[in-house]
């Protein structure tokens, strides 16, 4: 393999240790995230108990909805510039960028600058994982490409949970959580100049004088089709995901479930959606992307539907929530692995990154549609009917989705997608 430098930075050879660290790398910045996008769930308990800054409901409500359109800005924009300047390059900047305001998070003197730098701070961090995604898949033969991705992803989950024991461990002291993650960050930035390679995809596209290519590429016949399917059921996928993560133990709650239980039911559906990205990746680089896909999605409506009953049986119950882990979670990471396969690389990074950013809309509806549902007290059954209509519009959406890869014929081998 060539070697992939980037100006200013230490050569290195793109061999089998570089790929190591690229796998590595990218599951750790995608670590970050999840660390990083729960967090703030995790205080806001703290930080309204303790009235910091004065910080009512309404506030806390405002800076998590910030949080995530500047993820989703970020996720967006961050496409077209990587396709253009490099996948590392925009990758480290991304990682220094929100450190350095998740640092700066604690110091913030007004609920105003608190929300001013989560929305700062989400625009770094949306460009994380669609670039790790696009390296992770760009080191990968094609015929590993789903696994490249659902594998990458189990570092959300992975951050997730960090968080969460994290948060039990410090009590009121909220702020060291911040401080953790952005010297973490730092410091995987620094390792990251240092041993990160540049994609050998993208290096081959600049070597081969491929043209630069706008975001109005994804808006031609070519890929119009595919980017409108990858579009919804990205919307839909994150729609579920944070839909879940936020009010299953409500709903469980408001379904006669006792709290403690409730509250259990989320680790059990978060460890199925860990085992779904292993198996969801395994199955798609044998079975076809598409397809597998499509069974996700089919496989999500049955169990969402099936919550909407009282379960009597703790066994039948918590099986139940685990299967929608495993296929509601990594569904979504599937419709990532279906963009990887079929962009070529000159287009891979900006569709990767309006996947994502359109998807993230999707994550700041799902929490407010089943909220509301909620305050007016149809949240059991009514949101798990709502979610098993999502989940239906996004198998029909993988449904219109082109089966064959648009790269070039070098890439267009292995499994059809």
């Amino acid at each position: 393999m060539a070697s992939a430098t980037t100006p200013g930075a230490p050569a290195r050879s793109a061999g089998t240790g570089s790929s190591a660290w690229t796998v590595v790398l990218c599951w750790i910045t995608v670590l970050l995230e999840g660390y990083d996008l729960v967090v703030l769930g995790a205080i806001i308990p703290t930080l309204l108990k303790t009235h910091h800054l004065g910080m009512t409901t309404g506030d806390a409500t405002t800076i998590a909805t910030l949080s995530l359109v500047g993820v989703a800005i970020g996720a967006v924009c961050v496409g077209p510039l990587a396709d253009r300047l490099g996948r590392r390059i925009l990758l480290i900047g991304s990682v220094v960028v929100f450190s350095v305001l998740t640092l700066l998070v604690p110091l913030a003197d007004s609920v105003a600058m608190f929300a001013a730098l989560r929305l700062l701070a989400g625009l770094g961090l949306g460009a994380c994982m669609p670039v790790s995604l696009t390296m992770m898949a760009e080191h990968m033969p094609v015929h590993r490409r789903a696994r490249a991705s659902t594998l990458t992803m189990t570092g959300y989950h992975t951050g997730a949970v960090i968080t969460s024991l994290l948060a039990l461990r410090v009590g009121d002291h909220w702020e060291s959580l911040f401080y953790v993650l952005g010297a973490v960050g730092l410091a995987v930035a620094a390792v990251q100049w240092f041993r990160l390679p540049e994609s050998e995809a993208f290096v081959r596209s600049r070597r081969e004088g491929a043209r630069r290519v706008p975001f109005t590429e994804l808006l031609k016949p070519t890929y119009l089709r595919a980017g409108i399917g990858v579009w919804v059921a990205s919307f839909m996928g994150l729609l579920l995901v944070y839909g879940l993560n936020t009010w299953l133990p409500k709903l469980m709650n408001d379904a006669g479930y006792p709290v403690p239980t409730a509250v259990t039911q989320l680790l059990v559906l978060n460890a199925g959606g860990v085992a779904g990205l292993v198996l969801g990746g395994y199955v798609a680089d044998r079975r076809g992307i598409k397809g597998t896909t499509l069974g996700w999605f089919g496989v999500s409506v049955a169990m969402l539907a099936a919550l909407s009953l009282r379960i009597g049986s703790d066994l039948l119950l918590n099986t139940v929530i685990f299967l929608t882990g495993v296929f509601v979670f990594s569904a979504q990471v599937l419709v990532y692995a279906y963009v990887t396969h079929f962009y070529p690389a000159s287009l891979r990074g900006t569709a990767l990154g309006s996947a994502s950013g359109i998807g993230r809309i999707g994550s700041i509806v799902g929490p407010s549609i089943t909220g509301a549902l909620v305050a007016s007290g149809v949240g059991h059954p009514w949101g798990f009917y709502f979610f098993a209509a999502v989940a239906v519009l996004g198998f029909l959406a993988v449904l219109t989705l082109p089966r064959g890869p648009s790269g070039s014929p070098a890439e267009a081998g292995g499994t059809a997608a």
